[in-house]
């Protein structure tokens, strides 16, 4: 009987043991954080398809381990230090409901991310208490309201992307407070008013493509961009604050208003994607690289789009070897140098876009099957007949007429 006694006595040690551990577990979490996460639960929800937040069970012994999204630091009272609200996948459609506010009382947090889904409501002001924070990512659903202010309060704040929302106001005006951000992202959203004439000294990549930015570039950029977009925006006046972006690897402004010549130092190939079209510039291609530490030549998968534009003057040979290149609806004249053709027989440009111009020769034909080169509209005599390869916007003219090409070629056309 002693012994049977004992051998409960033993289980019901276990038994309390387990217990014991299991609440221990449960206390490894800080209850601060642990609060603010079932609030954040509370005004979000799974949309059908997506089991994210299923796996937010507040009986578990240890949300560190089992929460989706969620990591901790290794301290007890463990606090969590990233959260990523979603999963991402392509199948999965995300989350819906509205930022918690509670958001800001997770203090160690260093990653804030939300894949896309329906999540709507402001961007909570109080992001701004989270000095460690490192990462804010809120891409691809429908916050609506102004950027918070309180962001330019983030001293180790690297990236800041927000894009593809419905924000509205202005690209804060003290953002180069944030000495450590590298990364902004605000594309496509509702913003307006102009650029800050400040950005943060350090930003290497700046995209506020598709919104409704107007005014002129700033004259002083960051120096060490190397991705700069601002498409389709109300930009207007002249490139200058480009000069000196020797570290620009992709430049896009299209479809905006700017105006006046494309910089020379531009014209390099490590600016290896240049999209300048549909603007109002103007001026002419220059006929040799600035001399800079970068490569000789455009290599694979380089871009140059200066079409839709009012460049004229002869076509230099200085963009020979882009793999595609766009400079159709100009007003380019002469002969398209040598170096072009070949260029794309040996396979180095696939694509040459010189429509819509008064070019009035170009060099030896025929031309592989396997590039696009469209010339229709040009001052070629007789018209070179390379349609198949233009697209639609080109029309079925295949020449000017003589009177245009006089005027811009004193008469002179030819193909050669």
């Amino acid at each position: 009987m002693a012994k049977y006694h004992s051998v409960q006595w033993l289980q019901l040690a276990l038994v309390l043991l387990l217990l014991h551990c299991r609440t221990s577990q449960q206390q490894q979490i800080s209850p601060v954080d642990l609060a603010a996460l079932k609030q954040i639960k509370n005004e979000l929800t799974d949309i059908p398809g997506t089991d994210f937040l299923a796996t937010w069970d507040f009986t578990s012994p240890d949300p560190c381990t089992t929460f989706a999204g969620i990591t901790c630091s290794a301290v007890i009272p463990r606090r969590v230090d990233s959260l990523i609200l979603g999963t991402g996948l392509s199948d999965s459609p995300g989350l819906a409901g509205s930022l918690s506010s509670s958001l800001s009382t997770l203090t160690e947090l260093t990653q804030l991310v939300l894949f896309p889904g329906l999540v709507t409501g402001p961007i909570p002001s109080q992001l701004g208490a989270l000095k460690n924070l490192r990462v804010i990512s809120l891409t691809n659903n429908r916050l609506t309201g102004p950027i918070p202010t309180a962001i330019t309060l983030l001293p180790n704040l690297h990236t800041l992307d927000l894009s593809y929302n419905q924000l509205t106001g202005c690209v804060p005006p003290n953002l180069y407070e944030l000495t450590q951000l590298k990364v902004l992202i605000l594309a496509s959203n509702l913003l307006s008013g102009k650029l800050p004439s400040e950005l943060p000294s350090q930003l290497l990549h700046l995209d506020v493509k598709n919104n409704g930015i107007w005014g002129r570039l700033p004259k002083k950029l960051p120096l060490s961009l190397r991705y700069l977009s601002a498409s389709g925006n109300e930009l207007w006046g002249p490139l200058n604050g480009l000069q000196s972006l020797s570290e620009l690897v992709f430049l896009d402004l299209s479809m905006n208003h700017l105006s006046g010549p494309i910089p020379f130092s531009l014209f390099r190939p490590s600016l290896s994607s240049m999209l300048l079209q549909r603007n109002n510039l103007s001026g002419g291609v220059p006929h040799s690289f600035i001399p800079l530490s970068s490569p000789s030549s455009y290599g694979q998968g380089s871009i140059v789009d200066l079409s839709h534009n009012s460049l004229g003057g002869q076509l230099s040979a200085v963009l020979a070897g882009v793999e595609s290149l766009f400079l159709n609806n100009n007003r380019l004249i002469g002969s398209v140098p040598v170096e072009y053709v070949d260029s794309v027989r040996t396979g180095s440009t696939k694509t040459l876009y010189l429509q819509h111009n008064y070019i009035s020769g170009f060099p030896i034909l025929p031309l592989p099957n396997s590039v696009s080169v469209c010339l229709s509209y040009n001052c070629m005599v007789p018209a070179v007949r390379l349609t198949a390869a233009c697209p639609a916007s080109a029309g079925q003219q295949l020449s000017r007429p003589i009177y245009q090409c006089s005027v811009f070629n004193n008469g002179s056309t030819s193909i050669g």
